[in-house]
Order: structure tokens, then sequence, then C-alpha cells
């Protein structure tokens, strides 16, 4: 858990950097971000160990991963109580489709986004796995025809 997240110039640029490409060889991140390698490498280990980068991920195909149709689906649970919203969470998240599980505040208590291989692979996830919970009281689901993502997010305290 980050403690101090201030950030000065160097270590936002490091940050945009590694967002923007997780594999670029640290001498050239150094030469970008106006540093000797050795402090780059060095505010990295920093950055990680006080919870600002959390880790290095790939990015990847979801329809060849088998997954051409993504949806979010917004789930209503009862009784709601913390043990039952850790226990769904964490349930749901051990669903193969499930890419992530969102707690909200509102009228729905969940956003699950799902990826599946076809129309029916969602209707048998929603049918056969998500209303057959008996905690379950009501979901809808809107399928995803696109989006866009952030690849490099700002830190928003620099424009304070």
């Amino acid at each position: 858990m980050a403690t101090d997240s201030n950030l000065d110039r160097t270590d936002r640029d490091i940050v945009r950097e590694l967002q923007r490409n997780a594999r670029v060889p640290m001498r050239d991140l150094a030469e970008i971000v106006g540093v000797a390698p050795s402090t780059c490498s060095e505010r990295i280990r920093r950055l990680q160990s006080r919870g600002i980068i959390t880790g290095f991920h790939a990015a990847v195909d979801l329809p060849n991963l088998g997954r051409a149709v993504q949806a979010m689906v917004f789930a209503q649970v009862r009784p709601l109580s913390r043990d039952l919203i850790a226990t769904f969470r964490r349930d749901v998240l051990a669903m193969p489709e499930t890419m992530a599980v969102f707690v909200l505040a509102g009228g729905d208590d969940f956003l699950v986004h799902v990826g599946v291989p076809d129309i029916q692979g969602l209707h048998s996830f929603l049918v056969d796995k998500l209303s057959s919970r008996r905690e379950v009281v009501q979901f809808r689901s809107s399928i995803v025809y696109d989006h866009g993502e952030k690849r490099a997010l700002e830190d928003l305290k620099s424009y304070d």
C-alpha cells in the first residue's frame, strides 16, 4: 500500500514511460527521462516499494484467447453484508469467464467484466453460473461493442 504517492517530475516520467512500454530497456528509459541508468533503476525500485508500481503486464488480444465477446454484467445480491460481498467477489473472480469485478455503491452491488467465445457463451455464463447463485436477486448485461483504454495514466496530483 502506498504511504506517500507524491511524485516528482522524474518519477512521473518513469511511470508514464513504463505504462507505455514496460519492456523498454533500462538504458533507453534512463535516456528518455534524463537520468543515469543506475538512478533510473533505483527510482523504479523505490516506486515499487512505495506501492506506486504494482506490477508489469502483457497486453493480449482477447479474441485469440477465446474471448471474442465481452460484456458488462451488473448484479444485485441479498442479503447484503461484508461477508457476502467478499464471498461473491472471490467466487466470481474464480470463474474463468470473469476478467474483472468491481464492487459498487448505488443501485447495483457489482459490475462484472466477462469475456466469452460467443453470445451462447455469454448466455451460459448468465444462466448457468450467475443466476443460479441464490444470493443474486437481479442482474442485467450489456455487450461491449468497442472500447478505448488509456495505457498511460497521469498523476492527477501534479495538476493541482
